[in-house]
């Protein structure tokens, strides 16, 4: 099945835990996704950027699925938290590379670490 990232953005200055009810909202929003994670990923607390990476919002977290399609992936990503706080999802389709590419035998090296 097709895996796609998910990546969370926080409107710039959200501060993590500063709402009550957020930590409930994110384990409701990852039990109602739990059969598409693949890799539940992890918050972020220090960010930078590199360019223009858009509106003024700050990286929050990842999170890689499955999903069938492109579709039923931006159907999951709707139910994330970070929307009701005036954030927002970056949802993308994930490549499938060929054995030879420098990522996977990246991959490779690290799982053999």
């Amino acid at each position: 099945m097709p895996k796609y990232i998910f990546t969370y953005h926080q409107p710039a200055g959200y501060v993590p835990g500063s709402d009550s009810g957020a930590l409930a909202a994110w384990e409701a929003f990852f039990e109602n996704i739990g059969a598409n994670v693949v890799d539940p990923g992890q918050p972020v607390f220090e960010r930078g950027t590199i360019g223009e990476v858009g509106t003024p919002s700050q990286l929050g977290g990842y999170s890689v699925v499955s999903a069938a399609n492109f579709e039923e992936a931006v159907a999951l990503a709707k139910g994330c938290p970070s929307i009701q706080y005036g954030g927002g999802v970056a949802v993308g389709a994930l490549a499938d590379l060929p054995a030879d590419h420098i990522a996977e035998r990246l991959r490779e090296r690290v799982s053999r670490a």
